[in-house]
């Protein structure tokens, strides 16, 4: 076997155990605060529904739907008070933020609880934005498995009471473990340079009435939401 061939393997072997670590590093730093079980769910002031993908046709993607319908658990649970949609909404024609807040408000969810963040481009972002723009202090973080250890250790290294609840998942496929492992080395460095997200702006704190964080695109002149 040529030499250079023996050093590209090794390199692979070398980065693999360096992700594994990794992973399972932030798993053993935040196992103690994810929960399959909503009953066990500590309380705190709002459910936070991380974005996923939508339809063509604007309906919600089934990982999306499962946060959702997590996040109404807890709500009516009394374990939250408000619930935080975060999600990209870089273009036009791609908004996870709005079609979330219709369900929610089409499955009885009182609409001035409901809180929008459309510029959660990513995960260190929508955490990043829920301490300093929406100054939340405690929040329960609604996803899939693969994706709470990464989400629950950037918001406790940013300071956040962070708890997880685990959203029932149908169908979840094997790219999304796979994905965890390039998310997690930019989530952990993202934590040790401290980065300032590109978008801030103006405080609506997670006190007050969602609505005022609606935008034109959500709601009518009177400040009805659009279902």
């Amino acid at each position: 076997m040529r030499r250079w061939v023996r050093y590209a393997l090794w390199t692979v072997v070398l980065a693999a155990a360096v992700f594994a670590a990794m992973l399972a590093f932030i798993a053993s730093q935040t196992r103690q605060y994810i929960y399959s079980d909503i009953t066990k769910v500590p309380d705190t002031e709002v459910a936070m529904v991380l974005g996923a993908s939508v339809t063509s046709a604007g309906d919600l993607s089934g990982i999306l739907k499962e946060r959702a319908d997590e996040a109404v658990l807890l709500y009516r649970a009394g374990k939250v008070n408000k619930i935080l949609v975060t999600g990209d909404n870089s273009t036009v024609s791609h908004n996870e933020v709005d079609p979330t807040a219709r369900y929610l408000v089409s499955v009885g969810v009182r609409p001035d609880d409901i809180f929008l963040d459309h510029a959660g481009f990513d995960t260190y972002s929508s955490m990043y934005r829920a301490r300093d723009v929406f100054a939340v202090t405690s929040v329960t973080i609604v996803s899939q498995d693969f994706h709470l250890p990464r989400s629950v250790y950037v918001a406790r290294s940013l300071g956040l009471t962070a708890y997880a609840a685990e959203a029932k998942s149908g169908g979840v496929g094997i790219f999304n473990y796979v994905r965890e492992i390039p998310a997690t080395v930019k989530a952990m460095w993202d934590v040790t340079l401290s980065r300032t997200p590109k978008y801030l702006g103006e405080q609506y704190p997670i006190t007050g009435d969602g609505r005022a964080t609606w935008g034109s695109a959500t709601t009518t002149q009177n400040g009805t939401l659009l279902l």
